[in-house]
C-alpha cells in the first residue's frame, strides 16, 4: 500500500475509534434519544452536520455493524491488531442489544427510520462485522450471536410464498406495524450464506435462493431494483448503494450454486456502477435512471460500495480494465477526507455529502459515518487484493 493511502486509512480508522465511537453511554442526538438501547458504549454516532456542530444517529446497529466489519478488515490490512478491540467495542453494542431469550431469541435491535421498529434489511447489514470478528478472533460467541438473529429473520419475517421479508417488527408490542415499511426481497452482505456455511441448516441457502430468484424476476433498470425502498420508482431516481445491497451478493449466490445466471446478474450490478460514477469519482445520491444526477446531496458511500463491487469483480475475473474504476472511486474518496480541519470532530472523517445552498454562507458539509466505514472497507480490500499483484495498480509500491 503507498503511503497516501495508507496514511488516508490510518486517518479514517482514527476517526472512527476515537471521534465516533461512543464512550460515554450516552444517546446519540435527538434520534438517538428516542431509541430505547439497553447499552450505547460502542455504538457509532451516524450524522455530524459541519454547521452546527451536531451529531445524531441512524441505524446505529446496521452502521456498527459496518464498522466493525471495517475495523476487522483494517486490522488485517494494516497489521494493526489493536483495531480488533474497537471491533469488539462495537460489537458489545450490537450484542448488548440482542433478545436473548423467549419467543423474539436473537432479534437485534435494528431501529432506523422509526425509532422503535425493527428494521429487517438492518438485520442483514450488521451481522457480518459479527461474522467477520468471530474468524479473526476465534470467538464462536460473536457468530452465535450473527445466526441467531438471521434465525429469527426466517422464522418471524421470511414469506415465502411471496418470497419477502417483512419489516417494521415492534419489539415492545410484538407484532409487525402495518403501513409503516414495506415487505421487500433482501440479499445484504449474503449473510444467509454465512449462516448455512456455519450451521450446515440448508434453509439458509434455500432462502438464499428464493430471494435471488426474485431479484432476477424483478430487475429493472439491468443491475438494480428500483421498484423496492429506498429508491423511487415514481421519480425514478435509485439509492447509490442499492447495487451493492441487491447486485453484488449475487457472486456469492452464484459461488453457492454454479448457476450462471446470479454471476451475470452481478456483472451486470457492476457495469451499473460503473456508468452511475462520476468522471472525478464521485457518486450522487439521486441518479436517475438515465444516469442524469442532481447537482447536490453527494454520497461518498457510493463511490466506496462502487469500489468493493469493482474489486470484487477484479478479484473474479482479473479483468484490468476495471482497475481505471477502483483508482478513481479511491482517490475520490481520499480527497473528501478531512486531513487538517479546525473542527477535530471532522479530522480524518470522509465527507459523505454537500448539502444544498440554503442561502447562508453556513457550511454544507455534512459527514455520515458510512463514507468513512466504506471507505475503510475499499481501501482495507484493496489492500488484500492487490498485494500479489503490484503491477496492476500503481497505488501499490514495492515493499509495502
Amino acid at each position: 500500500m503507498n503511503k497516501e493511502l495508507r496514511e488516508s486509512l490510518v486517518l479514517a480508522c482514527k476517526w472512527l475509534t476515537d471521534v465516533a465511537q461512543v464512550k460515554d453511554n450516552q444517546p446519540v442526538g435527538k434520534r438517538g434519544r428516542a431509541m430505547n438501547f439497553n447499552l450505547w458504549n460502542g455504538a457509532v454516532k451516524g450524522e455530524y452536520c459541519a454547521a452546527t456542530k451536531e451529531w445524531n444517529t441512524f441505524g446505529p446497529a446496521w452502521h456498527t455493524g459496518q464498522a466493525v466489519k471495517a475495523l476487522v478488515m483494517a486490522a488485517s490490512a494494516l497489521k494493526c491488531p489493536v483495531l480488533l478491540d474497537a471491533a469488539k467495542y462495537g460489537a458489545g453494542f450490537i450484542t448488548a442489544n440482542q433478545a436473548t431469550d423467549g419467543d423474539d431469541a436473537g432479534v437485534l435491535f435494528t431501529f432506523e427510520d422509526f425509532p422503535d421498529l425493527v428494521c429487517t434489511s438492518g438485520i442483514l447489514e450488521t451481522v457480518d462485522g459479527l461474522f467477520m470478528l468471530a474468524e479473526a478472533l476465534g470467538k464462536n460467541e460473536y457468530a452465535d450471536a450473527a445466526n441467531a438473529a438471521i434465525r429469527w429473520v426466517v422464522d418471524k419475517t421470511y414469506c415465502p410464498t411471496e418470497r419477502l421479508f417483512r419489516d417494521g417488527y415492534s419489539y415492545r408490542e410484538r407484532r409487525f406495524i402495518d403501513g409503516k415499511l414495506t415487505s421487500r426481497p433482501l440479499l445484504d452482505d449474503a449473510v444467509f450464506l454465512k449462516s448455512w456455511r456455519s450451521t450446515g441448516e440448508e434453509i439458509f441457502k434455500k432462502i438464499t435462493v428464493e430471494s435471488a430468484e426474485m431479484l432476477l424476476e424483478s430487475e429493472n433498470p439491468p443491475g438494480n431494483w428500483i421498484k423496492y425502498g429506498p429508491c423511487n420508482s415514481r421519480k425514478g431516481n435509485i439509492h447509490p448503494r442499492h447495487a451493492y445491497w441487491w447486485g453484488m451478493p449475487m457472486l456469492e449466490v452464484f459461488k453457492a450454486t454454479g448457476d450462471e445466471r446470479f454471476l451475470q446478474c452481478f456483472f451486470r450490478s457492476v457495469n451499473w456502477y460503473k456508468q452511475a460514477l462520476r468522471r472525478d469519482g464521485g457518486f450522487i445520491r439521486n441518479t436517475y435512471t438515465d444516469f442524469n444526477t442532481d447537482s447536490f446531496g453527494h454520497a461518498t458511500s457510493g463511490t466506496a460500495c462502487a469500489v468493493i463491487a469493482f474489486l470484487k469483480y477484479y478479484e473474479y475475473t482479473g479483468d484490468k480494465k476495471i482497475v481505471e474504476y477502483i483508482e478513481r472511486g479511491l482517490n475520490y474518496c481520499m480527497k473528501m477526507q478531512f486531513t487538517n480541519p479546525e473542527d477535530p470532530n471532522l479530522k480524518g472523517a470522509v465527507l459523505e455529502k454537500i448539502l444544498p445552498p440554503d442561502g447562508t454562507d453556513r457550511s454544507p458539509y455534512y459527514v455520515r459515518d458510512l463514507g468513512t466505514i466504506f471507505f475503510i472497507q475499499a481501501a482495507a480490500l484493496y489492500s488484500g487484493i492487490f498485494t500479489q499483484n503490484r503491477a496492476a495498480s500503481p497505488m501499490l509500491e514495492p515493499g509495502c
